[in-house]
Parts: C-alpha cells; sequence; structure tokens
C-alpha cells in the first residue's frame, strides 16, 4: 500500500512539470538604453490570433511595469515563434506473473501506461535592437499545456508563462 502511494504521488509531482526557460543575449548590447518596445510587424508566430492577443497583453503589462513604453517607432522589437509537440506518457506500472518448481520456471511481465499524451508548447520570444536590425536578446519556454481549458485559464497559463520569460529580463551587465 506503501508503494502505491508513493506511485501516485510520482506520478503527480511529475505530470505538474513547471515551465523551462534558457536564455541567451548579445553581451555588448546596453540594455540601458532601450526604453520603448512594439512587435514585428510581420510575425509569423504560430499561435492562434487569440493566444497572441493572450501573450501580448500579458508582455505588456510586464514591460510597461518595468518603465518601457511600447511606441509606434521603438527601440525594440518584440517576436514570439511558438511550436506544439506531444509526448507520450514515460510513466507505467510493471506487472509480473511466476512460478516454478524443481529446476523449471515460467514467468509472464508487463507494463500498463499511467496517463496519456502531454502537450507540450515552445514559446521563443526575441528582443530585436530596431535600429541595427540585430537579435539582441532570446528566451526559449518549454512547457506543458492544459488544451482543454476556458479562456480565463489560458490567459493565466499565458500571463505565468511570460512572467517566467521575462524574469531575466534586462539582463544584468
Amino acid at each position: 500500500m506503501r508503494n502505491l502511494i508513493f506511485i501516485c504521488l510520482a506520478v503527480v509531482v511529475a505530470s505538474c512539470a513547471s515551465t523551462n526557460v534558457d536564455y541567451d543575449y548579445d553581451k555588448q548590447a546596453n540594455f540601458n538604453s532601450f526604453k520603448t518596445y512594439n512587435y514585428l510587424p510581420d510575425m509569423q508566430s504560430g499561435l492562434s490570433q487569440l493566444d497572441l492577443n493572450r501573450v501580448m497583453k500579458a508582455t505588456d503589462s510586464i514591460l510597461q511595469s518595468r518603465g518601457y513604453i511600447k511606441a509606434a517607432n521603438p527601440d525594440l522589437f518584440v517576436n514570439f515563434m511558438s511550436d506544439r509537440y506531444e509526448d507520450a506518457s514515460r510513466n507505467s506500472i510493471g506487472i509480473g506473473i511466476g512460478g516454478g518448481g524443481g529446476n523449471v520456471g515460467v514467468g509472464v511481465g508487463g507494463g500498463i501506461p499511467i496517463g496519456g499524451r502531454t502537450t507540450h508548447q515552445t514559446l521563443t520570444v526575441d528582443l530585436v535592437d530596431a535600429q541595427k536590425d540585430a537579435l539582441i536578446w532570446q528566451a526559449v519556454s518549454d512547457s506543458n499545456m492544459n488544451l482543454n481549458t476556458n479562456p480565463q485559464g489560458r490567459q493565466d497559463y499565458f500571463t505565468k508563462v511570460m512572467e517566467k520569460i521575462f524574469k531575466k529580463f534586462p539582463p544584468e551587465n
């Protein structure tokens, strides 16, 4: 019984994986000189228009709370790229049956998968120096995504992802 509780707890913890974010940036860029931003005009984000609006709303909130101003002629362009993929469950419970006597033994074993397929979303955020047309900062996040949620749940999801993405922006020089 104790093992069954441990296995169930392990499955719950594994299924609640958080968002992982990797960062990269140009060390030569002076991030203190950037005061304004806007979105790349010809962005091909891979998101639905509804989800893109949610991501932009969260980004506006974060950047404006840090003193950046959305402008028609910005210092920075923000670009989003998204991709989704499914991952099969790696968790299973093993079952075995065996028996024998003397020098003869028989055994049968198998595994029963736990959980279904998990949908992951990779979201890449690029910040481009508008004057130099050069990428100066990039974050790539990977997180589990629940496709069967209501609009508020999706907004909450994207808000949390964007908060994690911009957690280390601007980088400390």
